[in-house]
C-alpha cells in the first residue's frame, strides 16, 4: 500500500513570460518524511515552493495537501523559511519573534512560552532584547529556523536551511528537522548540500530545466544509479585475480594496500552473479572484503543532470 501524501502536484505548469518554470510537473511528498528537493540554480524548485505556499498560483495543473485540493486556509498548516531570509534590523529579537509567532495564530501567552523554550535550546535566550542587527548570520539564521516551527505545522519547506551555519549548528538543526519528522511533520528541504541530503532525506526528486528527471527512496534512487560496482579486497597473486573468471566483469580500478593485500574495484555485466564471481576467484586468492559501491547523493546529482542534459541537446537537434 502506498503511503499517504502530503503533497501532490499534478501536471504543474508555470510560466513567466516565454520561460518554462514547470513543465507538467508531477510529484508525490510521502506524509511524515524528509523530502529532498533537488535540483540546479533556475530548474524550477523555487517556483513549486511558491506555488505550495499560494504566492503565485500554477497556470495549469493542481496541487493537493493531504488529498484535498490546495486552498488558502492551508496556510496555517504550512511553515516556510525562504532562502532570502527577511528580518527587521531595528527591531528586537524577541519582539519581532513573538510578533511572527503572532501573525500564525497563536496567542501571546503561548507564543511566548514556546518561544522561551526554543530560544533556551538554540541556547539564545541572552539575545532576547538584543536588536536584530547585533546579531551574527548563524543566530538570525537560528532566529527564523524557530519562527518557521513554532505554530507546529504539518509541513515544513526549508529552502537552503543551512545556509549561514557553522558545522555545529548545522548539525544542530538536522537534528531537530528529524526530531520534527518523528513527531509527525512532513519535511520539503531544498537544497544544494548534498550531504545532508544523505542524512536526513527519506526521499528525493531531481528537478532540471523545469521537468522532474528522478524520484524515489533515496535506497531506490542509489541502488538504480549502483552500477554493479563492487570492491573486493584480497589476499594474493594480482594475476591470479585477474585471470580467474574469464568474461562477464570488468576491472576498474587496482592499488595496493599492503604487502601481497590489493583492493580493487570491479564492475560486473548484466549475465554475471556476484556469487559466481567469488566463486571463480575463491581458490585463486584470500577473499578479505567484499563491499558494494554505493554512489553518492552528489555523484548521483551530476550524472542524472548531466545525462539530462544531453538528451535536451539531442532532441535540439533533431
Amino acid at each position: 500500500m502506498e503511503n499517504p501524501l502530503i503533497i501532490e502536484a499534478r501536471e504543474v505548469r508555470k510560466c513567466f513570460a516565454n520561460h518554462v518554470a514547470l513543465n507538467n510537473l508531477n510529484l508525490k511528498v510521502p506524509k511524515g518524511s524528509v523530502f529532498g528537493l533537488l535540483g540546479p540554480n533556475g530548474a524550477g524548485k523555487t517556483s513549486l515552493i511558491r506555488i505550495i505556499n499560494q504566492i503565485t498560483a500554477p497556470d495549469s495543473g493542481e496541487i493537493f495537501i493531504e488529498g484535498a485540493p490546495l486552498k488558502r486556509d492551508h496556510i496555517k498548516d504550512i511553515g516556510y523559511l525562504p532562502e532570502e531570509r527577511g528580518l527587521y534590523k531595528k527591531m528586537k529579537v524577541g519582539e519581532q519573534a513573538l510578533y511572527f509567532a503572532m501573525l500564525k495564530g497563536m496567542d501571546k501567552k503561548e507564543a511566548k512560552s514556546k518561544l522561551f523554550y526554543w530560544f533556551e535550546k538554540f541556547e539564545i535566550k541572552n539575545w532576547w532584547n538584543n536588536k536584530i542587527e547585533d546579531l551574527s548570520k548563524g543566530m538570525a539564521q537560528k532566529i527564523q529556523f524557530i519562527t518557521t516551527i513554532i505554530h507546529e505545522p504539518k509541513l515544513l519547506i526549508l529552502d537552503e536551511p543551512f545556509s549561514g551555519f557553522d558545522p555545529i549548528n548545522t548539525d544542530l538543526v538536522k537534528q531537530e528537522i528529524l526530531e520534527l519528522k518523528q513527531k509527525g511533520t512532513s519535511v520539503i528541504l531544498s537544497t544544494h548540500n548534498m550531504n545532508s541530503v544523505e542524512e536526513i532525506c527519506d526521499h528525493i526528486a531531481l528537478i532540471d530545466r523545469s521537468n522532474k528527471i528522478l524520484e524515489g527512496k533515496v535506497e531506490d534512487v542509489k541502488e538504480q544509479y549502483s552500477e554493479g560496482l563492487w570492491d573486493i579486497t584480497f589476499k594474493g597473486n594480482v594475476v591470479s585475480f585477474a585471470n580467474s573468471i574469464w568474461g562477464g566483469w570488468s576491472l576498474l580500478n587496482q592499488e595496493q594496500l599492503k604487502d601481497n593485500v590489493f583492493k580493487s574495484t570491479i564492475q560486473l555485466g548484466d549475465q554475471l552473479k556476484l556469487n559466481d564471481f567469488i566463486k571463480g576467484i575463491i581458490d585463486a586468492v584470500e577473499i578479505i572484503e567484499i563491499q558494494k559501491v554505493i554512489p553518492s547523493m552528489n555523484e548521483i546529482f551530476i550524472k542524472a543532470i548531466q545525462t539530462s542534459n544531453q538528451t535536451k541537446n539531442l532532441e535540439n537537434d533533431e
